[in-house]
């Protein structure tokens, strides 16, 4: 018979401290390692780091793919139509000028999300123990 306890307590990681998924989603969201919080998760916009420049951490395990992508697509179109509808009904109704105004703004909002939903995922995947980032003895 299995104990309760070990079912609802989080995996414990190779230093002894368990992943959490909030601490570690918001580390990556602030585009930082999910294990300290305090090394830079990136060496480029998108290029993840093969390890954390302060603990050491691996992070080359990750598999984002085109997660970020979706995601961003995802909430910068549900913000953007909206706005494009209550801009034209209400202010603007130029074409061309919202043409412009929402091109320049939907570029924007895109460049901002993507690295932060990149940063979400190796977060979330790291605190789930995702493809490699589970101990050795991990199934």
């Amino acid at each position: 018979m299995t104990d309760v306890t070990t079912l609802n307590t989080p995996p414990v990681s190779d230093d002894g401290l368990q992943r959490e998924l909030k601490p570690a989603i918001r580390k990556g969201w602030r585009k930082l390692c999910p294990s300290c919080g305090t090394g830079k998760m990136f060496k480029g916009y998108l290029k993840v780091q093969d390890t954390c420049t302060v603990c050491g951490e691996d992070l080359y395990h990750h598999r984002a793919d085109d997660g970020p992508a979706y995601l961003t697509i995802l909430v910068v179109g549900h913000l953007m139509a909206p706005l494009l509808h209550i801009t034209y009904v209400n202010f603007v109704q130029e074409p061309m000028m919202l043409a412009s105004i929402f091109t320049v703004g939907t570029v924007a909002t895109s460049l901002y999300l993507l690295p932060r939903f990149k940063g979400f995922m190796v977060g979330f995947q790291w605190a789930k123990r995702m493809h490699g980032f589970k101990l050795d003895g991990d199934v």
